[in-house]
């Protein structure tokens, strides 16, 4: 494969704002895996959003990527499952397995299809320094011939339609609407994107659990974001799972069930000094009264994507809602940096108001 843009290739990412901003490119989020799809005549690699492979666990995208594709090219995009009128993220994961033939059955059943956004280059040409309404109008007109399961995902720079998306997508499966502005080149890795969701939502590092009151079943996943230092923060817990599913997760936990804390970002959670510059799973909490903070501690390899409503610091306020795992990210790439900064409200104005 020898192309002007080679793999492997770091997505442009977003981040989080409150509202749909003015003057940009207006998109559905998609729910899927991204891919950034590199194609050199016959043959096709997949990138997956941390740099790995995809290629191997969709081979219904790789053959309609050499049947729609532009013989050489390289193409920012969405791996999605679409079907009964929404998308199916669950059926996404199934796909990651090890069996061959696992996954050539479940290509057959459950087919993805590849939503196309962007264009990194074409032909001879690399398109990282062009201008993002440019690479918008040359990556339609690159896809202009191309069928069902390749689409090119719908583009607006009307602002009012844009929040017509965002209201109308949600029960479809999407995540919201993202915003692209006119003149971005593209960066790969940087967040210079906008995206507007409707709930805050965050990719956190697993890095223990704590059992239930009841018994011997998983009670709340402790969770954590990486600074900009690289030091794990413990920065709030995940609960409220059915019976079931708690029996289930200390089973699928076990193999990163650490005996020895002493190499886990969090061994000096009893140390009285690190518990004063640190907020440590295991320590004290003056709303815990005499309730028993012990906890298992798992080597930090897996991330969960958890829903919740604001940080009271760098904490999360409330307990954190589950939503799924999400084997495309890293561990170091859940960050502080994703989280949405919420707009800024001076106290002094409400406070200034007549009585009544």
């Amino acid at each position: 494969m020898r192309l002007p843009v080679m793999p492997p290739v770091a997505p442009m990412l977003a981040k989080s704002v409150a509202d749909i901003p003015p003057g940009m490119q207006y998109e559905a989020k998609w729910d899927g895996f991204r891919a950034i799809v590199f194609r050199d005549g016959d043959e096709v690699e997949i990138g997956s959003r941390t740099g790995k492979p995809l290629t191997r666990y969709f081979p219904e995208v790789v053959a309609a990527v050499r049947a729609q594709l532009p013989p050489r090219c390289v193409v920012d995009g969405e791996i999605v499952i679409a079907h009964d009128g929404r998308l199916h993220f669950e059926e996404l994961l199934e796909r990651i397995h090890p069996a061959a033939s696992r996954v050539r059955t479940l290509a057959e059943r459950t087919p993805a299809s590849l939503v196309a956004f962007d264009l990194l280059a074409l032909g001879d040409d690399a398109l990282l320094d062009t201008p993002q309404e440019a690479r918008r109008r040359m990556l339609v007109t690159a896809l202009e011939g191309a069928e069902p399961p390749v689409y090119t995902a719908p583009a607006t720079t009307d602002q009012a339609l844009a929040r017509e998306w965002y209201g109308q997508f949600e029960g479809a499966g999407l995540d919201g609407v993202v915003a692209k502005p006119l003149d971005q080149v593209y960066r790969p890795g940087d967040r210079v994107m906008f995206k507007i969701k409707h709930e805050r939502t965050a990719d956190c590092v697993v890095a223990g659990y704590r059992f239930h009151k009841s018994g011997p079943v998983i009670g709340s996943l402790l969770l954590g974001l990486y600074d900009s230092g690289g030091r794990l923060h413990h920065v709030g817990v995940c609960a409220s799972f059915p019976m079931a599913r708690r029996k289930a997760l200390v089973e699928e936990l076990a193999p990163l069930r650490l005996d020895d804390v002493s190499g886990h970002p969090w061994a000096d959670w009893a140390d009285e000094e690190a518990q004063a510059t640190t907020r440590m799973p295991g320590g004290p909490s003056r709303w815990s009264g005499g309730k028993d903070l012990s906890w298992v501690p798992l080597s930090p390899d897996r991330v969960c994507e958890v829903a919740y409503d604001h940080m009271e610091g760098t904490r999360f306020r409330h307990t954190a809602r589950f939503r799924r795992w999400r084997p495309d990210r890293t561990p170091h790439s859940c960050t502080y940096e994703q989280l949405e900064e919420p707009v800024g409200y001076d106290l002094t104005r409400l406070l200034a108001r007549p009585s009544r």
